[in-house]
């Protein structure tokens, strides 16, 4: 669906930017501006910045940036009329019904297409499940313990061996060069394009809005390998999405269960435990407890038993801490993972299991021991000193205190030897964080020289943006022109505008101006640029004006046509030199 400028603008101007990406994102003030956690990369010091004012964010460590509309279409996987429909909805605002174009569905966006495609890929499968040639794949969803109706819920399917989806597509009227792009086709020079997956049942991959991003499969017999994902697609991002995560819904007070596995996701709702999720056959990343964090403020990991599961969660407990999500480890003992647990031992033991959940201190701290003998004095001292490095991770004095009492009782230690302990290892990492601090201010470098004039383009159209009363000196020496990269040239074309013609400039409009979100990101960029802090501004304005105005001039000498231009520019460099603002 296509939507006018004056529809966009209007969804725009009604949704307030802080509180929507509030929601995903703790943020605390800081200026005119809020700061937090990045929710595109994993940080430990805050550079995402909300600008209210700008109606924009931009993160200074990943330079993702954008509006409210390339917020959702990042975060949410949306497409732009999604991100318009759901925030017109959310703000009350009357969408038209209507494309103005008939021919508008030639230009649908490729996500929109690729969830249909997968959409229709997720039926055939789901087809041949049940039709007699995916005898094999029932067979196997059956042995698995799985009744009908929730491989109905999970809408569990099986791709055939003969590969006949690619046909099935074809027939359907989708070009290949949309196919290449759904990561269900492999195209190979000598055998032609054929199905990625062949004789395996089918776990379709949802996400919140119900859309099918992606699948796994598991194949029958021995094949390798295993377990088949998806590629990472438009629409299908492994880091940033879980399998269950459909189910979910509002906030979780009694907690999220932690899976690895299809398997164990789907065995433990089939039991009734309808909060488990599982990652999508990748490492569990910093977004993934971001995401977590909406949903709940209490985690269950339940990972396999075995020592890769073990590092797993070990590698996961550290990220919820980040988020400020408590974390409890669910014992699997005797049983490898919640699929075996639950058919050995029921539901009912598994309520046990979970209530009788390890603290995730006391699960790393039992980690941590397994590799040290505590009947050795010089042994279990080496390990009190790692753990009295784990509790000075706890900022609260009365948590840190609790966990010291506790950890002496657990471990047969004195509590005012290990709490002295305690007091020498957090001195010796302040010193050691100041030093680093330290190390790193002394470090701090100038830009590289390839960045300066993208740097001082984007510094000075900030600048005007910040300052428009500074619009009228500035223009009488500085024009459009002299801005010689994009999308400078483009920004510096529409801010020149608006403050010719309303003297303040509308940011968040500008960069509806560009419809691809990297160079949304990069525009965002632009407007979040800052003033050295240890120049004066007027001095650093006026630098920034002779590196703009010396490219400019550089550009124009290389595409001079005759003596008289050329010495024209030589003048004006002249000129450049002894050239001052004041702003």
């Amino acid at each position: 669906m296509f939507y006018g400028d004056d529809v966009v603008e209007d969804v725009r101007s009604r949704t307030n930017i802080v509180d929507l990406i509030g929601t995903y994102v703790s943020l605390k003030r800081a200026g005119g501006s809020y700061k937090g956690l990045c929710p595109f990369h994993n940080e430990k010091t805050p550079s995402f910045t909300v600008t209210p004012d700008k109606n924009m964010y931009y993160c200074f460590g990943c330079h993702k940036g954008g509006d409210v509309f390339t917020f959702l279409q990042e975060y949410e996987n949306m497409t732009f009329s999604e991100s318009v429909q759901y925030l017109a909805e959310r703000a009350g605002v009357q969408l038209p019904t209507e494309d103005p174009d008939p021919n508008r569905r030639q230009k649908e966006s490729l996500k929109e297409t690729i969830f249909k495609i997968n959409s229709l890929a997720a039926q055939y499968y789901y087809s041949y499940l049940r039709d007699p040639k995916g005898k094999e794949g029932m067979d196997y969803f059956v042995g698995r313990g799985l009744d009908d109706e929730t491989m109905k819920k999970f809408a569990l399917g099986f791709a055939p061996q003969n590969g006949s989806l690619y046909r099935f597509m074809k027939s359907k009227g989708y070009l290949d060069d949309v196919l290449k792009q759904s990561g269900l086709f492999v195209y190979d020079d000598k055998r032609g394009p054929y199905d990625k997956f062949w004789n395996r049942v089918m776990f379709p991959i949802v996400d919140r809005r119900n859309h099918v991003i992606g699948f796994g499969g598991r194949v029958m017999g021995d094949g390798k390998p295993k377990y088949m994902n998806s590629p990472e697609t438009v629409v299908f991002d492994k880091g940033r999405n879980l399998f269950g995560i459909n189910y979910i819904h509002g906030k979780l007070s009694d907690g999220l269960i932690l899976c690895e596995g299809y398997m164990d996701v789907i065995a433990l709702h089939q039991a009734g435990f309808t909060n488990a999720v599982a990652a999508l056959g990748t490492a569990f990343t910093p977004m993934h407890a971001q995401l977590i964090k909406r949903m709940t403020d209490l985690v269950y990991v339940c990972f396999d038993s075995d020592l890769a599961g073990t590092s797993a969660a070990m590698k996961a407990i550290p990220m919820f801490k980040n988020e400020g999500i408590r974390t409890k480890v669910i014992n699997m003992n005797p049983h490898k993972d919640p699929d075996e647990f639950i058919k050995a031992l029921g539901s009912e033991e598994f309520k046990l299991r979970i209530k009788n959940a390890l603290s995730s201190f006391f699960f790393e701290v039992g980690v941590i021991a397994r590799d040290y003998d505590l009947d050795d004095p010089e042994r279990k001292t080496k390990f009190m000193n790692e753990i009295a490095k784990k509790i000075c991770e706890f900022e609260d004095e009365a948590e840190r205190s609790n966990y010291i009492d506790a950890f002496s009782r657990e471990y047969h230690v004195r509590s005012e030897d290990f709490r002295t302990l305690v007091r020498k290892v957090s001195a010796s990492r302040v010193g050691i964080d100041l030093d680093q601090r330290a190390r790193r201010n002394e470090s701090r470098t100038g830009m590289p020289q390839d960045d300066a004039l993208s740097e001082s383009q984007g510094i000075l159209l900030t600048w005007l943006c910040e300052n428009p009363e500074s619009f009228d000196r500035i223009k009488s020496y500085v024009s459009v022109d002299d801005f010689i990269d994009e999308p400078y040239h483009e920004v510096a074309k529409q801010v020149y505008e608006q403050l010719s013609s309303t003297g303040k400039v509308d940011a968040a409009s500008i960069l509806g101006h560009f419809s691809e979100v990297e160079m949304q990101s990069k525009v965002a960029g632009i407007f979040h640029k800052e003033v050295d802090e240890d120049h004066a501004k007027n001095r650093a304005i006026n630098e920034v004006v002779h590196v703009i105005l010396k490219a400019s001039l550089d550009n124009k000498s290389r595409n001079a046509s005759g003596l008289e231009e050329v010495q024209k520019l030589l003048e004006e460099k002249k000129k450049l030199q002894q050239l001052h603002i004041d702003i």
